[in-house]
C-alpha cells in the first residue's frame, strides 16, 4: 500500500501549509489502497475510509454543519405545540362536558305486547288484516263462525219470555188470594156482627125467663143461636188466617218467577256477548305481530291467533349502579336507535327502578351462600318520548344508546 502523501493539494487548490499565511493542519495519512491481487485487505481498507470520512465531517468547521431540526422547521414545531396545547384543552372541556350526562348501550326498546285470543271457541270465518298491518283500537282482527252462538241466543230469549209468563201467573195469584183475603175478612165481620146480636137475643130471653115473661124453649133457642155464631166467628178467622198464609206461598212463587226471569235475561246477554266474541278485536291500537290465525281453523277460547304490539311504547335502560348518583326522574335523554343510527330522539326520565334487575329475576342471587364476590348492578331505568319516528318501525327488543343529562 502506497503512503499518502503530504503535500497533496487540498481541495481547495492549495498547499495545506499556504492557507491564507496559517499553519495547516497536520495532515492525515491517505487510505492505503488494496492491491488487485490482495483481495484479503478489502475490509480493513474500506473501514479506514469510513474513518476517514468521519474525521472530515468531524473536522468541518461550524459553519459547514447541519443546523438543528427547530431551526428548519420552526412553523412545523410552533403549528405542532398549538396542536397539543388544543388537543389538551378540548380533552379538558370534554370532560367536563361528559361529565354531565350518563349513557349506556345495555338499553332497548319496550312495550306490554299482549296476545290477542278469542273468548270463545269455533271455526275462523275470516281474517280481515295481515302481518305486521296497522290496526286501531277496536278494530276487527278476525271473526269465527257466528251460528251456534246466535241459535243459543234465541234460545235465552225463549227462555225469558217464558218466565215472564210464570211471573204474569203468579202476579194474578197474588192478586186472587189477596181477593180471597178480603172475602175472608169480611166473612169474620159478618161472624162477628151475627155473633153479637145473638148474643143480645139470648141475654133477652134469659131475662124474660127470669121475669116469668119468657118461655125456657126460646132460652135455649137463642144460646143455640149464640153458640152457632160463635162457631162461625172461629170458622172465619181461620179461613183468614189460611188466605193470609196462601198469599204468602203465592207471594213466594212469583219471587221465583221473576228470579227465573232475571236469570233467563242474565243467559240472554251472555248469549249476546258470546255472539259478540265471534268478533275478534283489538283492544288497543298497535301492529300485529305472529299473526296465526287462519280460515278454517278451529280456534279454542284462550287460544292466542295473533300478538298486537301496542304504539305505546318507551326505552328501558339498565344503568349501572353508580351511574344514579344525579339521575332523577323528569331529567332530559336523547337516545338513538342501532337501526336508525343518524337520529337522535329527544325524551325524558320517567322513573327509577326500585331495586336492580337480578332482585326481580326468577333466579334471584342468593349472596348469603358460597363465596361473597361484589359485582355492580344495573338498575332499569324507564325513558319516555314523544316524538318516536313514524315512517319506520320500531318495536320491543330494538338496541337504544340512550343518554341522560344529570347535572
Amino acid at each position: 500500500m502506497l503512503e499518502a502523501r503530504s503535500d497533496r493539494p487540498s481541495e481547495t487548490g492549495r498547499p495545506d501549509e499556504a492557507r491564507d499565511g496559517q499553519a495547516a493542519p497536520p495532515a492525515r495519512p491517505r487510505a492505503r489502497e488494496p492491491r488487485p491481487d490482495d483481495p484479503a485487505k478489502d475490509d480493513e481498507a474500506e473501514s479506514e475510509a469510513r474513518r476517514d470520512r468521519g474525521d472530515a465531517r468531524d473536522d468541518a468547521p461550524p459553519s459547514a454543519r447541519r443546523p438543528a431540526f427547530i431551526r428548519r422547521h420552526p412553523w412545523a414545531v410552533l403549528a405542532a405545540f398549538v396542536a397539543i396545547v388544543a388537543a389538551g384543552i378540548g380533552g379538558y372541556l370534554y370532560w367536563q362536558h361528559a361529565r354531565h350526562f350518563e349513557e349506556t348501550d345495555d338499553a332497548f326498546v319496550d312495550a306490554r305486547q299482549f296476545a290477542l285470543a278469542p273468548k270463545v271457541g269455533g271455526y275462523v270465518r275470516a281474517v280481515l288484516v295481515t302481518d305486521n298491518q296497522h290496526v286501531g283500537a277496536g278494530q276487527v282482527v278476525l271473526r269465527i263462525e257466528p251460528r251456534d252462538y246466535e241459535v243459543a241466543l234465541d234460545q235465552a230469549r225463549a227462555q225469558v219470555r217464558s218466565a215472564q209468563a210464570q211471573v204474569a201467573v203468579s202476579a194474578a195469584q197474588v192478586r186472587a188470594q189477596e181477593a180471597q183475603i178480603e172475602q175472608s175478612q169480611a166473612q169474620v165481620r159478618q161472624s162477628e156482627a151475627a155473633l153479637a146480636f145473638a148474643r143480645d137475643e139470648n141475654r133477652r130471653a134469659q131475662e124474660l125467663v127470669q121475669r116469668g115473661s119468657g118461655t125456657a124453649q126460646r132460652a135455649q133457642q137463642t144460646a143455640s143461636e149464640l153458640s152457632q155464631r160463635e162457631a162461625d166467628l172461629e170458622r172465619s178467622k181461620a179461613a183468614l188466617e189460611a188466605a193470609r198464609i196462601q198469599v204468602d206461598v203465592v207471594r213466594a212463587q212469583r219471587a221465583s218467577a221473576e228470579a227465573s226471569l232475571a236469570q233467563a235475561e242474565a243467559q240472554v246477554e251472555q248469549a249476546e256477548l258470546n255472539l259478540r266474541y265471534t268478533q275478534v278485536a283489538a283492544l288497543q291500537a298497535g301492529r300485529v305481530a305472529k299473526l296465526s290465525g287462519s280460515v278454517g281453523q278451529l280456534v279454542q277460547a284462550g287460544t292466542s291467533v295473533a300478538t298486537i304490539v301496542p304504539d305505546a311504547v318507551w326505552v328501558t335502560a339498565n344503568f349501572k349502579e353508580t351511574q344514579l348518583k344525579d339521575m332523577r326522574p323528569g331529567q332530559d335523554a336523547t337516545f338513538t336507535i342501532d337501526a336508525y343510527p343518524d337520529r337522535e330522539i329527544p325524551g325524558r326520565v320517567e322513573s327509577i327502578q326500585s331495586g336492580s334487575g337480578t332482585a326481580f329475576s326468577i333466579l334471584p342471587a342468593e349472596n348469603a351462600t358460597g363465596n361473597y364476590v361484589k359485582v355492580v348492578q344495573r338498575v332499569p331505568v324507564k325513558i319516555v318520548s314523544e316524538a318516536w319516528p313514524g315512517d319506520v318501525a320500531v318495536g320491543p327488543g330494538m338496541s337504544v344508546v340512550p343518554k341522560v343529562k344529570v347535572r
